[in-house]
């Protein structure tokens, strides 16, 4: 009986490792497409190595795509269009894709690999996107789940971007992940500071990338980011401004209020920026100093659930309740939101609700 035993475990363990020799094998030869070309925008050749995704190939040759969720599948944010040599459109991408974009021939480039030559179109500004090292000067508790990390860039060691604008921050492997991943986060500082860059970093429960910044990132430490990405920023024009921000929503607003105050700006700024109790709220010093650089300007923090023991004698209430006290006509108006999905939706409502146009409202929606 016992030699019976020995036999079977014998030869399940033979066809274990049977099984992983052709899938050496297999890999090595199967999914072995050898180099491949990518042509970009009809005017840049790049020679990539076939098998890998998309986004993978081209990061290796320094073409960055956006990917918050670290090229998971999850965000939605790699689009490309893939005018050849793509193939089928594989059913993890069908979510991401609307109807117009599939018929655009546009790709989740995280998830379909490079087995043909590519023919592919890239927004232009993508293409001066780089990859910084940068070292960990300066981490600062704003409140008890959000962390303003101060990143001095090393190689280059400038950057240029735009007030609004957001970076990717690569992700270590630690015990959450056994591979490195991105996560996007926007500026907080100024375009003008161009030697380093201020995230505001809010810790979400089991969340890798903030698991890692706010329990193991520290002062010294080499970090890889890219960008700069997106098209969320002030306009231009004299309307006068609404902004509407929760929580870590703060980056860019406050990117573009010190570039306003750096530019001598006059148009007149509403910024209600909310938070569930008082000590959620932050840089409130700053923004009282911002109001005195900028004539116009004003800030209003909010409170939804007060508690008796803070003392607090200011606005209280959800930020879409108390906005037609301080803009009870929008026709005129210009919207900047950052917030979640969910909270991003109601205030658009909220907003229309007063009169101003959808157009006119703009948003950096975090999730």
């Amino acid at each position: 009986m016992v030699m019976e035993l020995l036999i079977s475990v014998g030869v399940v363990a033979a066809i274990a490792v049977a099984l992983a020799v052709l899938m050496v094998i297999a890999d090595a030869t199967i999914g072995n497409y050898g180099e491949k070309k990518v042509t970009v925008n009809d005017d840049k050749e790049l020679t990539v190595t076939g098998g890998l995704t998309l986004l993978t190939a081209l990061k290796e040759q320094g073409l960055f795509i956006p990917s918050a969720c670290g090229g998971r599948g999850s965000c939605g944010l790699c689009k490309v269009k893939v005018a050849a040599g793509g193939g089928e459109i594989l059913a993890t991408e069908l979510p991401w894709l609307s109807a117009g974009e599939r018929a655009a021939k546009v790709r989740l480039s995280c998830q379909f690999k490079v087995k043909n030559d590519l023919k592919i179109a890239v927004p232009q500004e993508l293409l001066s996107v780089r990859e910084y090292t940068a070292e960990v000067t300066r981490i600062v508790d704003l409140t008890r789940d959000l962390k303003e990390v101060t990143f001095a860039l090393r190689g280059p060691a400038t950057i240029d971007f735009k007030a609004g604008q957001y970076v990717q921050l690569e992700v270590s492997p630690y015990e959450l992940t056994d591979e490195p991943l991105y996560r996007a986060y926007s500026v907080a500082s100024a375009p003008s500071m161009k030697d380093r860059l201020e995230l505001e970093i809010k810790y979400v429960p089991e969340g890798i990338a903030t698991t890692w910044v706010h329990r193991h990132l520290a002062v010294g430490d080499i970090v890889t980011l890219n960008g700069p990405y997106g098209d969320f920023g002030l306009h231009d024009g004299d309307r006068d401004i609404i902004m509407m921000a929760t929580g870590s929503g703060m980056a860019p607003m406050r990117s573009i209020l010190l570039d306003m105050a750096e530019k001598g700006s006059a148009r007149k700024v509403t910024y209600l920026f909310g938070c569930k109790e008082r000590c959620d709220l932050f840089l409130l010093d700053e923004m009282r100093e911002l109001e005195k650089r900028l004539p116009n300007f004003r800030f209003v923090p909010a409170i939804s659930r007060p508690n008796a023991e803070d003392g607090w004698d200011g606005q209280t209430g959800r930020l879409t309740d108390i906005l037609p006290q301080y803009i009870p006509n929008g026709a005129a108006i210009e919207a900047y939101l950052c917030a979640g999905s969910a909270v991003i939706k109601s205030y658009i409502a909220a907003l229309t609700a007063i009169g101003v146009a959808r157009e006119r409202i703009y948003f950096d929606d975090f999730g």
